[in-house]
């Protein structure tokens, strides 16, 4: 090592410059040292001239006075040439430019999803939900009769033990279950809970009435046409016999375990959550043609129609809402905002039944406000779509009207809705909906034709796109009939005499256990591309 004889850094062997001052070391072994510089050449003419005081690491100045660094790296020619080909390959690759313009729009997604705002819901939860009534006479002798429905297991093929049979005769994928039902009971006033069977068998007639010693009396006589059965479901029927000024109150207990489930295969569904793997997505979905194809003959081809559930004439003065088809799709502005909606599809997508649905769904999240003021009767799709406006009821109209226009079918489903945390719960409906896989993805997988479909739950109003979470409690899902008579009962689910008032059910919970933690759902429509 040597030392600037400049400044009085460190050098070392073979230095020709100082790279702390920057001034030009002399070659001793030269005679005409003061004209020599880096690598042992150069003229008196060529040569780096000494800066008077060090201006910067590696700064020197040329014989015309300017000013450079000499140990800032160059580009030479050849590198140039080398970036300036790679540089027209990527851009004129089209296999280069699918992965990058795919690697840009990863990188978008993923920070419109961190930057969106989110619901949060637990991943698994066993808890006890609680509907009471009251009932308060104000009349002469009197009662209300109350139909309780107990509620089934909910499985991801619902109905079905089986998710998916094969064509290479491997065995058969078996269903998950959503919500599975622990225990029933019913309390009166306040009194000793009263046992109810969990799918209300064996039946309990109505000779075989159980009565508590307040003279109110409780049994489950089974689902069938006879009114002395249950005429949506299996329940339990609930009899209040209310002296004048009497009041009672009736509450059903209901345990379960609910888990979430996707039916949507994508990036933005939590990786922890069951049904992904077998999910749908824009490119393993079929047409609309493949509809009728897919469970050609069950269930799900009677959720079609495209008019349901005739309410008549509204007997209520209230302009929002006039009666009529709570599902129309027969609707002129209904079936221009479809076409519109099918238009916004990408190129050679108009007829994908994912694409189109989902498109629906983001539309109604975007255009549709949710209404607390709702009207008794419920707007009807093309009076919800008109406004911009409904309750969960009347944005599931809405949704199911656009389905329906392109043959899609889709069905309601019923029970309440409660927070994260479990605090708060109102009754609830929302949507079922079934969409086919492509062909080609069938016999990719060896998935029997006929079952090559899901079928999901949509949550318009709680931003919920093919997704069960534990806050959802499903006390009923639709079941076919095209009169609507089914639904009617439902929503009308008591009698009572003259003069004896009954409040609106109220809903309340208590968590045993949660498993799992808790998984965010982004509210942001999707990109179809």
């Amino acid at each position: 090592m040597g030392s600037c004889p400049y400044c009085r850094s460190v050098t070392y062997p073979g230095d020709t410059i100082c790279y702390s001052c920057g001034r030009v070391l002399a070659n001793l072994r030269s005679k005409s040292f003061a004209m020599e510089q880096q690598f042992n050449h150069g003229s008196k003419d060529t040569t780096y001239k000494m800066t008077k005081k060090p201006t910067g690491r590696g700064v020197i100045q040329t014989h015309t006075g300017r000013s450079k660094n000499i140990m800032k790296r160059r580009w030479n020619k050849s590198r140039l040439l080398v970036v300036v080909v790679f540089l027209a390959f990527v851009f004129t690759s089209p296999v280069v430019q699918e992965a990058t313009i795919g690697q840009i729009a990863s990188i978008k997604e993923t920070l419109y999803l961190k930057a969106a705002p989110a619901r949060v819901y637990p991943m698994e939860v066993d808890y006890e939900v609680t509907k009471t009534i009251q009932a308060q006479n104000n009349g002469a002798e009197g009662y209300l009769v109350e139909n309780l429905i107990i509620p089934n297991d909910v499985a991801s093929l619902n109905g079905s033990e089986q998710q998916y049979a094969y064509t290479d005769n491997s065995s058969a994928m078996l269903t998950t279950n959503l919500q599975t039902i622990t225990s029933v009971s019913v309390i009166i006033n306040g009194g000793a809970p009263i046992a109810i069977p969990l799918d209300g068998l064996p039946i309990r007639s109505a000779d075989d009435k159980i009565t508590t010693s307040a003279g109110h009396e409780v049994w489950w006589p089974g689902y069938g046409p006879d009114g002395e059965q249950c005429g949506v479901s299996t329940c339990v029927k609930v009899q209040l016999n209310l002296a004048p000024g009497q009041s009672a109150s009736v509450a059903m207990t209901v345990g379960l375990k609910s888990t979430s489930y996707s039916w949507w295969d994508s990036g933005r569904v939590d990786s922890r959550i069951n049904g992904i793997e077998e999910g749908i997505q824009m490119d393993t979905s079929g047409t609309f043609d493949d509809i009728s194809l897919r469970d050609a003959f069950g269930e799900s081809q009677q959720y079609r129609g495209q008019k349901w559930y005739d309410r008549g004439v509204s007997p209520i003065l209230d302009s929002r809402s006039l009666g009529g088809w709570a599902i129309n799709a027969q609707n002129d502005d209904v079936t221009a905002l479809s076409n519109q909606i099918i238009q916004s599809l990408p190129e050679g997508e108009n007829d994908n039944a994912y694409g189109y649905a989902r498109a629906v769904f983001d539309y109604l999240h975007a255009n549709a406000e949710y209404d607390r003021n709702s009207p008794i009767i419920a707007r009807s799709g093309p009076e919800c779509l008109a406004a911009g406006l409904g309750d969960c009821d009347e944005q599931t109209n809405a949704f199911l009207s656009l389905l329906r226009v392109k043959g899609m079918p889709g069905w309601y489903a019923f029970g309440a809705l409660t927070d994260a945390n479990f605090l708060e719960w109102e009754a609830h409906a929302w949507a079922y909906i079934q969409l086919p896989f492509s062909e080609d993805y069938c016999i990719e997988h060896n998935i029997v034709l006929s079952q090559c479909y899901v079928q999901g739950q949509v949550d318009v109003v709680n931003n919920k796109w093919l997704l069960h979470t534990p806050t959802a409690y499903l006390a009923w899902i639709e079941q076919p009939d095209a009169s609507g008579d089914l639904l009617n009962a439902y929503y009308q689910p008591a009698w009572y005499t003259t003069g004896v008032e009954r409040s609106p059910p109220v809903y309340t919970s208590v968590v045993s256990e949660m498993n799992g933690g808790s998984y965010r759902v982004p509210v942001l429509a999707e990109n179809l591309g």
